[in-house]
């Protein structure tokens, strides 16, 4: 299991992605980041960063019709979304590539 702490800053970013494959709603969100791996992110997670996105406009939404009960909110990646996925992506590969070279390094001192 990740530890929150450490998904803090990163799980906004990972929400645009799963948004960028396709316009979805906040429960499939939830599913999809289960299935690459995100255990135990709950839906009460994952709304306020939605809400946040929202207001940011990273992503637009339209509410639409259930079969299965009340209206969904449906999340779509905006133009400016897209652009902060992109520097979200590349601040993370920054960020890999430096624990990587610590971890590399065998946590010898740099000298």
């Amino acid at each position: 299991m990740i530890p929150s702490q450490m998904l803090k800053g990163t799980l906004e970013g990972c929400i645009l992605k799963v948004i960028s494959y396709q316009e979805t709603y906040g429960y499939e969100i939830s599913q999809a980041l289960q299935e690459y791996g995100f255990q135990d992110i709950s839906e009460g997670t994952i709304y306020p960063l939605l809400l946040r996105l929202e207001k940011n406009g990273l992503v637009t939404t339209q509410y639409r019709a259930s079969s299965l009960g009340p209206k969904r909110k449906y999340f779509q990646i905006s133009s400016e979304g897209e652009i902060a996925l992109t520097s979200f992506f590349a601040n993370w590969k920054e960020l890999e590539n430096a624990v990587n070279q610590l971890f590399q390094n065998g946590g010898q001192k740099h000298e």
